[in-house]
């Protein structure tokens, strides 16, 4: 019997988990999404709608429409929507009721919220018994206008410094408050330096936005080499501009390293090739040697000096009674031609002895 009463058990579970709506997918990114518990439902029947990722504490509508959704909420049932508030978690579960839209299908489950930012997913769902029509042409007018979130992310190099381009990605959030979707509009960008017209240039940005939705335009835009001061980036849509941001662009002061060091240099060099090319052509002096000029100065020098002639020193008289030393050499002194003896450099006068036959002169 206890073996009878785990079976039964086990067996309850199991049926109580089929019978339990699928869990709602989770968001990627953090976005909003959008879960069924049943893919096909005949009118007149409930759905349960999870959702997650959405805004905390926002309110959402859920409506069943048909054809896409295309037109608008003209093609939904707005009288059986219903509403429901969103937790803290970004999680909402509801019961929808599945009653026949005014357009034939293809059918979906839209969600939209009503406030916050206004985020709109949409699920199909087939409804048994309801007409099926081919989608119509998408009819109706687009017009964009920028909520808000305009902002340009990047940041200079080390090449900017140099002169580079300097380049950013310019970020705006733009609605579609028009009837008809836009897929892949065609932006133009201008550029303005100070007081300037500015100079525009047509970007493809690619993607939907759907009537009342919203998507973020991210758009890389760039500037000339060398670029510098006050900058105004503009986006417009058709005739219309969106979009402005200011850009205040730095002036590349490696530019002006780069060119003083270069006007210092250059002169260096030339100067350096001059000198090398003098010292190849000009003629040598036979038996020369040295690397330098300034090497042969010695040699000259001595050359000089040895056709000078000789003139023995003038010394005085000896004490008497001194005799010279024994073995030293007598040395000599070269005077120069234009000097006299006694006035050579380092040659002092000398006082002569009084003679001892010199008579003395009395007075009378």
């Amino acid at each position: 019997m206890r073996r009878l009463g785990a079976l039964l058990a086990a067996g309850l579970a199991v049926c109580a988990l089929a019978l339990l709506p699928a869990a709602p997918a989770t968001a990627a990114d953090g976005k909003p999404a959008v879960t069924l518990s049943l893919q096909e439902a005949a009118k007149g029947t409930e759905i349960t709608v999870n959702g997650t990722g959405w805004p905390a504490k926002t309110l959402v509508m859920l409506l069943v429409c048909g054809q896409n959704m295309i037109g608008g909420t003209n093609s939904c049932a707005n009288a059986d929507g219903t509403a429901v508030s969103v937790a803290e978690d970004g999680r909402f579960t509801a019961r929808l009721p599945v009653v026949a839209p005014p357009k034939p299908c293809p059918c979906v489950v839209n969600v939209t919220s009503v406030n916050g930012d206004q985020s709109t997913v949409a699920t199909a769902l087939k409804i048994t018994d309801h007409p099926v029509a081919e989608l119509p042409a998408e009819s109706g007018t687009a017009r964009l206008a920028m909520l808000t979130g305009v902002r340009l992310e990047g940041d200079d190099g080390v090449l900017t410094w140099f002169g580079a381009p300097p380049s950013r990605k310019f970020k705006v959030t733009v609605g579609n408050l028009g009837s008809a979707p836009v897929k892949d509009p065609v932006f133009q960008l201008g550029t303005a330096h100070g007081v300037f017209a500015p100079l525009w240039e047509e970007v493809r940005w690619k993607g939907t936005i759907p009537p009342g939705g919203k998507a973020e335009i991210a758009l890389d835009t760039a500037l000339t080499a060398g670029a510098y001061g006050d900058y105004t980036i503009s986006l417009k849509y058709g005739e219309t501009v969106v979009a402005t941001q200011p850009w205040g662009v730095d002036r590349p002061y490696g530019v002006l390293l780069f060119w003083g060091l270069l006007l210092l240099v250059i002169p260096a060099a030339v100067f350096r090739i001059g000198m090398a090319v003098v010292d190849k052509v000009r003629p040598r002096t036979p038996g020369a040697s040295g690397r330098h000029r300034g090497a042969r100065l010695p040699d000259a020098a001595a050359a000089v000096t040895a056709r000078l002639p000789r003139i023995p020193a003038v010394r005085g008289p000896a004490p008497a009674g001194s005799q010279p030393p024994a073995g030293s050499p007598q040395t000599t002194t070269a005077v120069l031609p234009w000097f006299t003896p006694d006035s050579a450099p380092g040659t002092a006068p000398q006082a002569s002895a009084p003679s001892e036959n010199r008579s003395t002169t009395k007075g009378p």
